[in-house]
C-alpha cells in the first residue's frame, strides 16, 4: 500500500493512502473532538466537531477530518481560531444539554457557557443527544438492521424506535456503549430485560 507523508500541528506523519486525517492525528496522540465517529462505522462526518483546517499551497480551509483523507505535503492545524470559533458555533447549537455529558465537557473545554440561539416558546427537558446518528448507524452497518432511525425534521428531528420493533431494540442493547448521550440507558428502562 502507498503512504503519503504529511504535517500536523507541525508534526510529521507518514500514513497509508486511504486513512483520515483524524486517523493520523490520532496516531500522534492528538486529540481531536468528535461525537459521531466510532471504528466499526464507516466514517460520516455528520458532528463537524472534528473540523481542522487545511493548507494547500498558499490556499487555506476547513475541512471535516473524520471523511478527509490525507495528502502528500498536506499541512494540517487542528486548534487554530478559525477552527475553535467554528467548534464554539457548533456547540452552540448543541446547547442547552442534560447536566453532564460529552457535550457539556466540549463546551467547557471550549469556554461556551450558553447558547445564544435557544428559542422562545416551551421547552422540553434537555437530553444530552446530539443527533450524531452512532445508534442508527452501528444498528444498519455492523448489527443489518433497522431499528432504531430518525424521525422529524431541522429542530424537531428525534432518534426513534421503529414502529413494532422495540423489544428487538431492549434486548439487543449492543449500540448503547457507544451512545454519547446515555439516552439509550433512558429506553432500557422503558423496555426492560424480559425473565
Amino acid at each position: 500500500m502507498n503512504t503519503v507523508t504529511l504535517t500536523i500541528n507541525g508534526q510529521q506523519v507518514t500514513a497509508n493512502e486511504g486513512t483520515t486525517v483524524l486517523e493520523a492525528a490520532r496516531s500522534l496522540g492528538i486529540d481531536i473532538p468528535t461525537l459521531c465517529a466510532y471504528d466499526e462505522l464507516e466514517p460520516a462526518g455528520v458532528c463537524r466537531l472534528c473540523m481542522v483546517e487545511i493548507k494547500q499551497g498558499k490556499k487555506t480551509r476547513l475541512v471535516t477530518s473524520c471523511v478527509y483523507p490525507v495528502e502528500n505535503g498536506l499541512e494540517v492545524q487542528t486548534e487554530t481560531d478559525r477552527v475553535n470559533q467554528n467548534r464554539r458555533m457548533l456547540l452552540e447549537l448543541l446547547l442547552p444539554v442534560a447536566p453532564s455529558g460529552p457535550i457539556n465537557a466540549l463546551a467547557k473545554r471550549y469556554g461556551v457557557e450558553k447558547s445564544r440561539f435557544e428559542l422562545d416558546g416551551p421547552k422540553e427537558a434537555p437530553t444530552n443527544c446530539s443527533l450524531c446518528g452512532l445508534c442508527v448507524r452501528y444498528c444498519e452497518q455492523v448489527k443489518g438492521e433497522f431499528v432504531v432511525g430518525f424521525t422529524g425534521r431541522g429542530v424537531n428531528r428525534k432518534v426513534a424506535l421503529v414502529a413494532g420493533k422495540g423489544d428487538e431494540c431492549a434486548f439487543c442493547r449492543q449500540c448503547y456503549s457507544i451512545c454519547n448521550s446515555g439516552r439509550f440507558v433512558e429506553m432500557a428502562e422503558v423496555f426492560p430485560d424480559q425473565p
